[in-house]
């Protein structure tokens, strides 16, 4: 039977959480907004639009969206070129495709952006196929950047897993119906990804790996 192992990208398989945080809080300081650090964290994962409703409320100027967005892709597009891959990131995605696992990414990242994470992660020969931002309608915690991988894996829901490394990635997993896997290293606390969903946590890719023979995805 096909199996499917579906990964987010930032702060699960590349260290890039952090890179968003210092760009986000730039790029609204610039446009005059006051938003602490770890209130931003709180809020990677989720796409530009919904994160910058999540951190400036409904009430906000929705006109001055786009710009933050732009000011934001701007500013963390310095990184492109030495994007940070976690240990063993495609070490992890080689193996699984070795044992058989089809190897989806679901990510809020597109176009360059999306180019510049798959070139550091440097396993594009095992990964089958990509559902990104450009892709779907809605976001994480909705299910929608997950199912879309599992229809482009051609795998049911049961059997398919989501490792992520946020709350919003364990939402959108569990309300797609697959099993979720969660890492630690997107700096989320293992008790808020153990309620939102995650069956299992490891410290990161490298961890994962180790342990593959007595995880949920042996």
């Amino acid at each position: 039977m096909e199996r499917a192992a579906v990964f987010d990208v930032d702060g699960t398989l590349v260290d890039t959480n952090h890179l968003h945080v210092t760009t986000w809080w730039e790029a609204l300081r610039q446009a005059g907004h006051r938003v602490p650090m770890h209130a931003v964290h709180r809020a990677i994962g989720l796409g530009s639009d919904d994160l910058v409703a999540h951190l400036l409320g409904e009430d906000r100027d929705k006109d001055q969206d786009a710009e933050l967005s732009a000011a934001h892709k701007a500013l963390y597009g310095q990184y492109f070129d030495r994007l940070p891959a976690l240990q063993d990131a495609g070490r992890l995605l080689r193996r699984l495709d070795h044992e058989g696992w089809r190897v989806v990414l679901a990510t809020s990242a597109g176009g360059a952006e999306l180019s510049a994470l798959r070139r550091a992660i440097d396993a594009d020969d095992v990964i089958m196929a990509t559902a990104s931002a450009d892709d779907v309608e809605e976001g994480k915690p909705a299910p929608e950047p997950v199912e879309h991988a599992l229809e482009l894996a051609g795998v049911p829901a049961e059997r398919a897993f989501f490792v992520g490394d946020t709350v919003w990635d364990m939402q959108a997993g569990s309300r797609a119906g697959v099993h979720c896997v969660g890492v630690l290293c997107g700096g989320i606390p293992r008790a808020d990804l153990e309620k939102a969903g995650a069956q299992a946590i490891y410290d990161d890719p490298a961890h994962l790996l180790a342990s593959l023979a007595d995880s949920p995805l042996a």
